[in-house]
This record gives structure tokens, sequence and C-alpha cells, in this order.
């Protein structure tokens, strides 16, 4: 079995519809939270996410999702300390979404598993949703009863392998913070248990574009330029 994972989209409408023109074929997809924030298409990403976007090539069934920090912020459930940029695509995002997309996000785990709980789905730490686990705190360690470990949050593309199972950030579709501005996502080969990783350009120049028309701070779109 073969699963897409994606994490971090942050209302990136244009890098999420090249992921997933880019992915090969999966049996299923994932995703490890923060689904809106920064970017201006945040009811788009929620749409796609919840099975219901009308795009081409968009799923056609819920995506078992995690709750990021920007998704909880979003849906009010706790507050969380942001700068001007982030702060900026919450408020966008709480303005933009209906009720039924805010309860989707309220609703949103911490946690969850998948195939038959040997895939892990946390955003930041799994004792900790919010902590940044950058590569060099990735370890066996990190693994319970589960065959893979799924993080995002840290926007950084990484995996590793251990006797007991694999460990893995697929990247951020829509932020990119490890000087790589192309969109990133994985496919995980469960029979296996190895980590394909992909990078796919796409149209950085449309984004920058929205958020000046969105009124959002410049900074949002060009930094993805850079990946940082």
């Amino acid at each position: 079995m073969k699963l897409g994972v994606l994490s971090d989209i942050h209302g990136n409408r244009v890098a999420l519809r090249a992921v997933l023109a880019d992915m090969p074929a999966v049996d299923m997809l994932v995703c490890a939270g923060d689904v809106v924030g920064y970017n201006p298409w945040h009811a788009d990403c929620v749409d796609a996410m919840r099975g219901v976007g009308e795009a081409d090539g968009y799923p056609d069934e819920e995506v078992p999702t995690v709750m990021g920090n920007h998704d909880r912020a979003v849906a009010g459930t706790t507050p969380f300390a942001f700068n001007g940029m982030a702060k900026a695509g919450v408020e966008h995002a709480t303005e933009q979404l209906d009720d039924d997309q805010l309860d989707w996000l309220s609703a949103l785990p911490d946690e969850t598993h998948v195939c038959d709980d040997r895939v892990k789905l946390v955003h930041g730490h799994p004792d900790d949703p919010d902590h940044y686990t950058y590569p060099d705190e990735f370890g066996p360690d990190l693994l319970g009863e589960e065959d893979v470990l799924v993080m995002g949050h840290t926007h950084r593309q990484y995996h590793e392998r251990y006797e007991d199972g694999v460990v893995m950030n697929p990247g951020s579709v829509g932020q990119p913070r490890d000087g790589d501005h192309r969109a990133a996502y994985a496919v995980l080969d469960l029979e296996t248990l190895s980590v394909d990783e992909h990078r796919v350009g796409y149209d950085t120049d449309a984004v920058i574009h929205a958020v000046s028309d969105a009124g959002l701070p410049r900074e949002i779109g060009f930094r993805l330029t850079q990946g940082r």
C-alpha cells in the first residue's frame, strides 16, 4: 500500500494543485496538519482535504488530517503566539472560512492512526503538537507501536529508517523552509517501509500576486521564492 503524505499546505492552492498533479498513483492521502494560514486560499485547501473540493485532481474523499497550530488558531480552540505574517494569515483565514469549514478544522485531532494503526500522524511531536521536531531530533525513541511516524510543522523534508520503523516529515506543500522553494511531499510504501521524497515547481509569481491582492504582508509571497 502506498500513501501520499502531505503537510503544511498553508492555504497555498497553487502549490497543492501542483503536488497533486505531480504525485504518482497512491492508495490514499494523509496530511500532517496546517491546512490553513499564510497564503490566501484557505477555503479551497480545507475543502480539498475535506474531500469536497471541485478542482480537477482533488481528493474525492476526506483526507485523514491532524490539527496544526495554525488550524487550531483559526478554529479558535486555543491561543497561539504568532509573528506578523502568521497572525495576518490566521485573521484572513478566520474571515474567509464558512461555518462548515471552521467546524471541520475544530474537529481535527492532535493525532490519528491509519492503515490498521501502522501509521501515526502528528503535527509537531508525539508528546507536544506545537514542538518543532527538526531532523537532528529524529530517532527511534519517537516511535511507539506504529511502524511509521509522520510529523510536520518544521517545513523541512526529511526521513530516517530505523530497526523499529520510519520517522518522517514530508516537508511543506505551501511554504518550504529548507532552502528549496519547490513544493514538497512524500510517498510512503508500507510494504517496503520506504519513503520517496518529491519536490515540484509551481507558479510562485501567481501566489505573490494573490498575496498582494488579498492585502496580506508581501513577505509571505516573496519568501516562497527562496524556500525560507
